[in-house]
């Protein structure tokens, strides 16, 4: 404990700075606690907007009329499948390039560092990009979510910056005891690397779960839309989605009652939950790495 005695100045402003990062919180989750309570809350209260704090007549039937929707369950693996291995392509790209970037024998080191990082800088546009995509036959395949996002230059400034923050007495030794650059790469660098390649996890993987842009424009077959794609479609479509569901509804035993018939909020908030849900599982697990990893190799000296 300090020794120092702590004046009532003190303790008045530490109450403010929680009292206002405790509103900040509350505001940052507020939006999310709201949608997710009109979901399960009756749909007419919701559709007039009645549900404000506290969930009113809960039902779960919005989830159970959402599975049935053609096409989304395929969606999910199709988002699932690019997420996974597009992130760990995008994980493995950044952590070679950026050890290698940093190795002063590599042939030609500084002009290739450069030539990937003016990519960030200059950019084509999204017709000589079609293009492109369209003359590799990436085109209504699913191979065109994950090659153009392996090498990110922004995620190979971050392990660079990283690496050049360790010790550069580890890779001397292990070069004197014979290691070879692959060696020390995958033993004593990628090891270290661990916060850093944890934090790049963390932004590819919310990158390829919410891209929807490349389904908008490569794809026209149904079987690889991703479900940011689905919710892209459903939130413009809302309505008549609403009135197709009520419709199946009306054929089962009984009709729905006005709690749980779809109405265009219900479809919108309910398909909101479903898509950003999963990712959010990502934050908790990587959440110990992450402040780490980006402050490591922020300030030298």
């Amino acid at each position: 404990m300090s020794d120092y005695p702590v004046s009532t100045t003190d303790r008045l402003i530490a109450v403010l700075v929680y009292a206002l990062f405790a509103l900040f919180a509350l505001l940052c989750v507020f939006p999310f606690y709201s949608i997710v309570i009109n979901t399960i809350s009756a749909n007419d209260l919701s559709a007039r907007g009645e549900i404000l704090f506290v969930p009113r007549q809960i039902h779960f039937q919005n989830y159970m009329d959402m599975s049935k929707i053609p096409g989304l369950w395929n969606a999910a693996m199709i988002s699932l499948g690019r997420t996974l291995l597009g992130t760990a392509l995008t994980v493995g790209a950044s952590a070679f390039l950026g050890f290698m970037f940093t190795q002063e024998d590599m042939w030609r080191r500084k002009f290739w560092y450069r030539f990937t990082i003016v990519t960030m800088y200059f950019n084509a546009g999204i017709i000589p990009w079609y293009l492109t995509m369209r003359s590799l036959h990436l085109t209504n395949n699913f191979l065109a979510y994950i090659l153009p996002t392996i090498v990110v230059p922004f995620f190979v400034i971050l392990v660079k910056t990283f690496i050049e923050s360790t010790p550069k007495e580890l890779q001397q030794a292990a070069s004197i005891d014979g290691a070879g650059t692959m060696t020390m790469f995958f033993r004593i660098m990628l090891p270290i690397c661990k916060p850093i390649l944890a934090t790049v996890a963390i932004f590819a993987a919310v990158d390829q779960w919410n891209a929807f842009q490349d389904t908008l424009l490569l794809v026209t077959d149904s079987k690889l839309y991703s479900l940011q794609f689905i919710l892209y479609n459903y939130i413009n479509q809302a309505s008549s989605l609403s009135t197709m569901v009520n419709l199946q509804n009306a054929g089962s035993t009984a009709m729905a009652s006005l709690a749980t018939k779809q109405t265009t909020a219900s479809i919108r908030m309910t398909v909101t939950i479903i898509v950003v849900a999963p990712i959010l599982l990502v934050y908790p697990i990587f959440q110990r790495f992450f402040v780490k990893g980006i402050m490591i190799g922020a300030v030298k000296g």
